[in-house]
Parts: C-alpha cells; structure tokens; sequence
C-alpha cells in the first residue's frame, strides 16, 4: 500500500494536532483506527479521517430544512409509507416531504452523510432477531433515535393459487421456479439472504437469483405478468395483486432520525401525523401492517 494511506504515530499525532502519548490513550479510549505491523502502530489515513468525522459534535446538520419545511427521507420503500407521505403533503401546506428510494442501507448510508433527516430501515440482525441496530453500531458513534413506523409482514408471494405448490426455500431451489429478487442493500434482500443461510441453501442454485427490481410492488406485477414465479416482499402487495402469500415474519419497520433534527418543527410534525387517525386509515385498507408500536420510541428506550 502507498505509504501516503498509511500514517505511523507522529504523523497521525502531527495529523491531530496532539503530543504522541494521546494517541495511544485514543487508541484504547475512543477507538482510534490503527493495526499493528512488526510492533509499531500504523493508521490508515482514511480510517482515521472517517473517525474524526463520526466523532464530531459541532458539525452541519445535514440538509437545510429552510423555511419551507423541507423533510428528506431515504432508505426502504413500503406501500403504506408512500401513502403516509402523500397524505402528510395535503394536510400540512407548510411541509413538504421527498423520498428517495434506496433500500434500508443506502438510507443508513444517505444519513451518515448527512444527505436526509430520516433514515427508512428494516434490517434484521446478522445474529439477532432484531432490527437496525447491528448496522446502526457500525456507521454511528451516537446512535440516532429509533421511531417505530411499524410492523408488517414479509414472506414470499406466488402465483394466485400457487400452481408450482412452492412451501418453502428449498421448493424454490429444487424445482423449476424463477425467483425476482430485490437489490443488496435491501433488508429484504438481507432478510432471504439469512433465510439461505440458515438452511444451507446455495443462492447460485436458483434461478432468477440475480433479477432484481426497486420495490415490493415491482415484485408482485413481475409475477402477476409471469415473468417470476416467485418473490419475497411484504404481505400488502399480496393483497392488492391477488397473490397467495407465505408469511415468514414480522418486521419491525423503523425511522431513523439524528437528535439533532428530532425536536424541528417539521420532524415533529410528520411524527404526530402517525398518530393521527387519518394515518390510522391509511393502514386499515391495507393487509399485512400492525400500528401497535407506532410512533413509540425504540431508542432511546425508557
């Protein structure tokens, strides 16, 4: 590697602006990025800039929300939440919400950078039932609050009246079945990925494996057209298609908000909208959601 990426600890101490001994208390302290090589520290030099900025208080917030009241909202799409936000949009002249549609980790991503003021994710834990917080702990010194949206049902659609009787994974990987699958990144995506694993199921046996589209109801018209026989998506788009449904789980479908942008005007506004019954509406035509933890606060937790 180029020497210029890798610091040793004068140069990182001289990079900081601090005496050599404080390094070595950042190191076991604060998490300081640095490996060993034959006794001596060295830093990569990009490790440690990433560092000093995930480290920062005082920094710009992002996105300016200015006087109109702008809210920008990445990450994972769903059905109800394009809804909530249209309806939002109507009521509240004052405020405007934009999504983008990235999937869980590009929504993780876009906040780490400062590029929105909610993050959209559903990620299951690597090792855990729960959700976010495994990939939370990796981009974020001080965890953002965690605001449940809420919880819905993810399983695999089919073909109305399931022609190939496809029950499980292993139906998918066995038989001739063309799976449409959603991109990396997505914790649905995540979500099957665990499921191979789990049961030991080899992603190159299936077919359709690397087809991948931008959302759940993309996946649904894939198969309605019979272009797939099968896709994993959320249970609504079941519903509204006319597809038959396999429930694998219910997720917990969180906001992610930095606390600096937690008590604006506009945040709070789009959080009390939740509660409110026009919102509660919007659910009651669709299957598959579960508002009990809606706007209830996951973390911090009481």
């Amino acid at each position: 590697m180029d020497k210029k990426w890798l610091l040793t600890t004068k140069e990182v101490a001289d990079f900081l602006n601090i005496n050599e001994k404080m390094v070595y208390s950042l190191i076991a302290e604060k998490g300081l990025p640095a490996t060993k090589v034959t006794g001596k520290w060295l830093f990569p030099r990009h490790l440690v800039e990433k560092w000093i900025e995930k480290n920062t208080v005082n920094y710009p917030h992002g996105p300016e929300t200015g006087e109109k009241g702008l809210i920008i909202l990445c990450g994972s799409n769903d059905i109800l939440m394009e809804r909530a936000l249209s309806t939002f949009n109507e009521k509240h002249e004052d405020y405007l919400c934009v999504f983008a549609n990235l999937g869980s980790m590009g929504g993780i991503y876009a906040l780490e950078r400062h590029r929105c003021h909610i993050a959209l994710s559903h990620l299951m834990g690597s090792t855990t039932q729960d959700y976010n917080f495994d990939f939370l702990k990796e981009h974020f010194s001080h965890l953002p609050a965690v605001i449940n949206f809420c919880m819905r049902r993810q399983g695999m659609l089919l073909k109305r009246g399931n022609p190939h009787n496809i029950s499980s994974l292993r139906d998918i990987a066995s038989k001739d079945i063309r799976l449409v699958n959603r991109k990396k990144g997505t914790g649905t995506r995540v979500l099957l990925e665990k499921r191979l694993m789990e049961e030991d199921i080899d992603p190159s046996s299936i077919q359709g494996y690397g087809d991948v589209v931008n959302s759940h109801l993309e996946v649904g018209l894939r198969i309605c057209r019979g272009e797939a026989d099968v896709g994993i998506g959320i249970e609504a788009v079941a519903h509204l298609l006319g597809l038959d449904f396999i429930p694998w789980v219910w997720e917990r479908f969180d906001l992610i908000i930095p606390r600096h942008f937690f008590f604006q005007k506009n945040i709070q506004a789009f959080l009390g909208f939740l509660m409110e019954k026009d919102f509660r509406d919007l659910a009651s035509g669709l299957k598959g959601y579960d508002l009990s933890l809606t706007g209830r606060m996951v973390f911090p937790s009481s």
